[in-house]
């Protein structure tokens, strides 16, 4: 039995050194070694992708070792077979001959088989008197045996491997999950925050993956989406916490608000007649407004300056030298605008009083861009302030959809 030596291949094929030093690595097996020839088959096919090997390729090797008589791999009852090309290709499930040829070749690339060639090339075996195999020429399995440790561990590694890259998937998944779904809850309660950056976040961060990504590129797609939704926490948790601390200040701020001297009401004429209101509609507010008969809701908190300029450019022109750099300058231009489209000023103070007074500047900001579709204007705050009221209306979507329209991107491909 000839094991543990170089041998040469017979015929064309050729013999190289990698060849000679995968067979000098290969050290003869201890004859009290056993493994079971099926359990090192498994293992094959767990670490197929690290050996480099394909799935017919591990249709021949089944089919080697159903030639081999025995259970166990081992080394004292030799450990070559001698079936040939015909009888492989049946038990590979009837692939051709060239393939049969390729992937044969391909076990031996990858250190699983050895060959054994005779001095004609032909597959047979020398027996003795008594029928025991002396000599034997054809596909040497002792390379199974000899690595079976070694199999083993890869198989493992490629098994954990895969358990990781399952779970990673699992939580960026869920990750991703949690992200949209909070963007999409703190733009539909208006909640203030640069919502149109963070969604521009998420959607680069899910770009960047590839169709069918590797684990590397799965963990570090994790790791971003972590982050982002550690962000989008933090400012959440920020608002409520800044809720929380002016919550029961919330009366007294709105008494505050309509008493103080340099209220955003003072900022322009409050007799109906100067601004063509009617006159009526004054009356009305006002009694209301001593009456008492309905208390209204806190406002909703402002969103960021940057945002709204973002959503609603127009409003920039109204404001001192075309621009707007603080909450006091668009408060100012949003009272321009609703003088420029008619609103009346008890409309206005009404909106104020529901939303607060940076939330209503944002509503006229908004109103307008919209100018062109909106038939009255005055009618159109009221509704708002009505619904906001009842604690119907947000402005984040309104500014998300105003974003979406004015982005300069979209302006250059429409």
């Amino acid at each position: 039995m000839q094991t543990g030596d170089v041998t040469t291949p017979f015929g064309r094929r050729s013999m190289s050194l990698a060849l000679v030093k995968r067979q000098m690595a290969i050290k003869d097996p201890d004859h009290n070694t056993r493994i079971e020839k099926w359990k090192v088959f498994r293992d094959v096919c767990e670490a197929r992708e690290r050996l480099g090997i394909q799935d017919r390729a591990l249709a021949v090797l089944d089919a080697l070792l159903t030639f081999y008589p025995h259970g166990e791999l081992d080394s004292s009852s030799g450990l070559v077979v001698f079936p040939s090309n015909a009888q492989l290709s049946v038990r590979a499930h009837g692939i051709t001959e060239s393939t049969l040829r390729r992937q044969l070749a391909a076990l031996v690339e990858a250190g699983l088989i050895l060959r054994r060639d005779s001095p004609n090339g032909k597959r047979y075996a020398h027996r003795s008197r008594d029928g025991e195999v002396e000599q034997a020429y054809g596909f040497d399995l002792t390379p199974l045996l000899a690595r079976a440790h070694e199999l083993a561990q890869i198989a493992q590694d490629v098994v954990a491997e895969r358990t990781r890259f399952r779970r990673t998937k699992e939580a960026l998944t869920i990750c991703r999950r949690d992200v949209r779904k909070l963007i999409s809850a703190a733009v539909e309660e208006g909640a203030p925050g640069n919502w149109g950056q963070v969604e521009a976040v998420y959607v680069g961060i899910l770009a960047r993956l590839p169709r069918y990504p590797e684990r590397a590129q799965i963990d570090l797609a994790l790791d971003e989406m972590q982050l982002l939704r550690a962000e989008i926490l933090n400012i959440l948790e920020m608002q409520l916490e800044s809720e929380n601390m002016h919550g029961n200040a919330g009366q007294d701020d709105r008494h505050i608000q309509n008493s103080n001297t340099e209220s955003i009401y003072e900022l322009e004429p409050s007799s109906g007649k100067e601004q063509g209101g009617n006159p009526e509609d004054e009356r009305q507010a006002k009694s209301e407004a001593n009456g008492g008969a309905k208390a209204k809701p806190e406002p909703i908190k402002a969103f960021p300056l940057g945002m709204v300029l973002r959503a609603c450019p127009q409003i920039a022109d109204y404001g001192p030298g075309g621009r707007i750099e603080n909450w006091r300058e668009l408060m100012k231009a949003a009272v321009v605008v609703r003088s420029m489209l008619g609103v009346s000023p008890s409309a206005y103070e009404e909106a104020c009083s529901a939303m607060g007074p940076e939330n209503a500047a944002v509503a006229m900001a908004c109103i307008l861009e919209r100018s062109n579709f909106i038939t009255s204007a005055g009618g159109y705050l009221r509704d708002l302030t009505r619904r906001s009221e009842r604690g119907e209306f947000s402005l984040g979507p309104m500014l998300m959809a105003l974003m979406k329209v004015n982005d300069p991107g979209n302006r250059r491909t429409a």
